[in-house]
């Protein structure tokens, strides 16, 4: 299993950014995929969630209205796309899934939300 992240970067507040995280190694469009992220001195939050297929979504309350979690079975790739950005979004974005009870994580993109 292997999930990688790309996207990230620095950006204004207010501003917009997509990441993207490309899935191999596994049954994609068998799985629910995540974003969570990790801020400097906090924990690791959940930030979306997308069930297999794609139907159905859940955000954290800090995010709701602002991001969007999508899939595309077909290139096995999971989006967030991030608008109105805030400063206290930034942090280092993670991909996820679990299979059989294991949690599979990419390595991470940094997103700073700066002027």
């Amino acid at each position: 299993v292997q999930l990688v992240e790309s996207g990230g970067g620095l950006v204004q507040p207010g501003g917009s950014l997509r990441l993207s995280c490309a899935a191999s190694g596994f049954t994609f469009s068998m799985y629910a995929m995540r974003w969570y992220r990790q801020a400097p001195g906090k924990e690791r939050e959940l930030v979306a969630f997308i069930s297999s297929a794609g139907g159905n979504t859940v955000y954290a309350d800090s995010v709701k209205g602002r991001f969007a979690i999508s899939r595309d079975n077909a290139k096995n790739t999971v989006y967030l796309q991030m608008n109105s950005l805030k400063p206290e979004d930034t942090a280092v974005y993670y991909c996820h899934t679990l299979i059989a009870s294991r949690a599979y994580w990419g390595q991470g993109t940094q997103v700073t939300v700066s002027s």
